[in-house]
């Protein structure tokens, strides 16, 4: 072969992940095109490649993902293939590992083994997934930002706590990565990023095994490289059965996760009490793509004004992710030298919440989450901007988005890489629909795919 072909094959294999989904690889799996052992090389090539300059990882090992990759033997018949075979998948590091150790972020934590997986990591390996490391979190998945640095442009920020498992997807090390969100730490980096970021559904994806920040509000959700990939590590990673009654009704009730044939999609565009943090392009892009899909037969979208109890989402999540912080990091606020500035000084804002004012923040997060299901008897779907627009500088504090909206109502949210600001920098469309309905807002994302309307992986897609 010459040099130049094998430099072209190299290139090729580099972007395993940019070029082909998860879907594509099984089906090169079958056609003998690619194995286990090739996509696990491509993953080590990547992260060699731009590690040293992004830093996307807390740990990586390159001979036990070889190793796990060698061992995989694929079935030729595709009926057995697993949903995850044989996909190098990151790990943020608040998941336990039962190879690698759960940090947080923290250096009160260096070093600690759990000896145990997360059981959404348990998930995914049980679907043929393999661990090749842990990503970059924040301090406790909290604001302190970590090593990470944002791939479009090393001066902004990366987003909040999942930033590493954003970065190493949209540099095409992994075709998928595991994240949480108890405000925006998934929206943020997958719209900082130019990724696809999924927080589903409260509670559809087990939290034993991870770090607990906030009881009703800690939600794990992931990023994918392609569009088409978010049902596959949905299914492979939610709960399933009669133990999860409510989920499981819903989930399987078609006529919750279809939108009936004979009318067209019902779309409320929402701006939210965040609007005016917007950037003007933000804005604007926001308001072409409304106008856009306005104007299409299969779809009715309408812009919608949240009822009024939603404009206290913001303040409410303040008391409840305060006040838990307080009591959840007690301890470690007792070496405040080993915790950054910002994290002592939520601990000591949640201090000073009392228990009466924490109850009744529950209480009206309840109310909202109720209110929003209500919502959802006219509309489908809500959209709406993932954040002001794009990643402000890394020493800047990050404008208020809707993204916390979401996540206080339980509702599930996509961010879909649409938008690029003047400065070629992406930020994100938000798509959320009702609690539970996953599959219909993951139905509502492959229609705007088939329309073209939405790209197909990140976006802008790096060149390096």
């Amino acid at each position: 072969m010459s040099s130049r072909l094998l430099k072209i094959k190299t290139r090729k294999m580099d972007k395993i992940f940019l070029d082909n989904s998860m879907g594509q690889i099984l089906e090169k799996y079958q056609s003998k095109e690619l194995t286990p052992l090739d996509v696990a090389q491509s993953c080590v090539s990547r992260v060699k490649k731009l590690e040293d300059k992004y830093k996307a990882w807390v740990c990586f090992d390159e001979k036990k993902l070889l190793a796990e990759a060698e061992k995989i033997k694929l079935s030729d018949n595709p009926g057995n293939q697993r949903l995850l075979e044989g996909m190098p998948v990151g790990v943020k590091d608040v998941f336990n590992t039962t190879d690698f150790p759960a940090q947080m972020g923290s250096k009160l934590w260096e070093n600690f083994t759990p000896g145990n997986d997360a059981r959404a990591v348990f998930n995914i390996k049980r679907q043929g997934a393999i661990i090749p490391g842990k990503t970059v979190t924040a301090e406790f998945a909290v604001h302190t930002p970590g090593k990470t640095l944002n791939p479009h442009n090393i001066k902004k920020s990366t987003g909040t706590s999942s930033s590493g498992s954003a970065v190493a997807v949209a540099l095409g090390m992994v075709p998928s990565s595991l994240g949480t969100q108890t405000a925006g730490s998934i929206m943020r980096p997958a719209s900082f990023c130019g990724v696809y970021g999924c927080k589903p559904s409260f509670g559809l994806i087990p939290r034993t095994g991870i770090l607990k920040t906030t009881d009703t509000l800690d939600t794990v959700g992931f990023f994918t490289v392609f569009q088409k990939d978010l049902r596959r590590v949905f299914d492979a990673i939610r709960v399933k059965g009669a133990n999860f009654p409510f989920s499981n009704e819903a989930l399987n009730n078609q006529n919750r996760q279809n939108k009936p044939e004979n009318r067209p999609w019902k779309v409320a565009f929402v701006r939210t009490y965040t609007w005016d943090n917007a950037y003007d392009y933000a804005q604007k892009s926001m308001l072409e793509f409304v106008k856009k899909i306005s104007d299409m037969t299969g779809i009715e979208a309408n812009e919608v004004d949240l009822p009024d109890i939603v404009k206290n989402a913001h303040k409410v999540h303040g008391i409840i992710y305060n006040k838990t912080l307080s009591y959840y990091f007690k301890n470690e606020f007792q070496k405040p030298e080993l915790i950054s500035p910002v994290m002592s000084s939520m601990i000591k804002t949640g201090n000073q919440i009392s228990v009466n004012d924490y109850h009744k923040a529950l209480t009206e997060q309840t109310e909202i989450q109720s209110v929003m299901d209500d919502f959802f008897k006219n509309y489908d779907i809500i959209i709406s901007l993932s954040t002001a627009g794009e990643a402000q500088e890394r020493n800047e504090t990050e404008r208020p988005d809707p993204c916390l909206i979401w996540t206080l109502s339980h509702l599930p949210a996509v961010n879909i890489p649409l938008f690029v600001s003047p400065s070629r920098l992406p930020f994100g469309l938000q798509v959320v629909a009702r609690k539970y309905n996953d599959y219909l807002l993951f139905n509502f994302i492959d229609y705007l795919a088939e329309l073209k309307l939405i790209p197909e992986k990140p976006n802008p897609l790096l060149n390096i």
